[in-house]
């Protein structure tokens, strides 16, 4: 019964690993990924506490398996999040490495905003929020990839 128990535990676990997004914090290490990698890099500007479209945005398309297992295999993701309450306050360092992306590619200060890069940091195009299927979203992002 045990072993049964943590056979069912790493199977679990695998399978959650599988669908996991891994998300970046650090343009540099994006974009050294990226440049490996062959891929894009999608920058997202969120308010993770505070802004109802970016909460919707990620709940129907970032959060999805669709999406995920997308996205694992295409895109270098990067979250340049500005979190408003104490309690989910990033370290000053982030903060001001997420104020530095916003300077360069969010110059108008919207949420969400959505920028597809190449791996050198040349924005291929740029959305927000659509209700949208991830497939749908999935199939814009790549629209800009392709037009490059």
């Amino acid at each position: 019964m045990k072993k049964t128990a943590q056979i069912l535990s790493l199977l679990l676990l695998s399978i959650t690993a599988a669908f996991a997004q891994e998300w970046q914090t650090d343009f540099n290490s994006a974009k050294e990924i990226a440049s490996a990698e062959n891929k894009p890099i999608i920058l997202v500007f969120q308010g993770s506490d505070w802004c109802a479209p970016c909460i919707k945005l990620d709940r129907e398309i970032w959060s999805t398996d669709a999406f995920k297992e997308y996205a694992s295999e295409h895109y270098v993701m990067l979250l340049a999040d500005f979190p408003r309450r104490k309690k989910n306050a990033l370290p000053e360092e982030q903060a001001a490495a997420n104020a530095k992306l916003a300077e360069t590619y969010n110059t108008i200060g919207a949420f969400p905003f959505v920028v597809v890069l190449d791996s050198n940091g040349k924005v291929l195009g740029q959305t927000g929020y659509k209700k949208v299927s991830p497939e749908e979203y999935i199939k814009e992002l790549n629209g800009f990839v392709k037009k490059a």
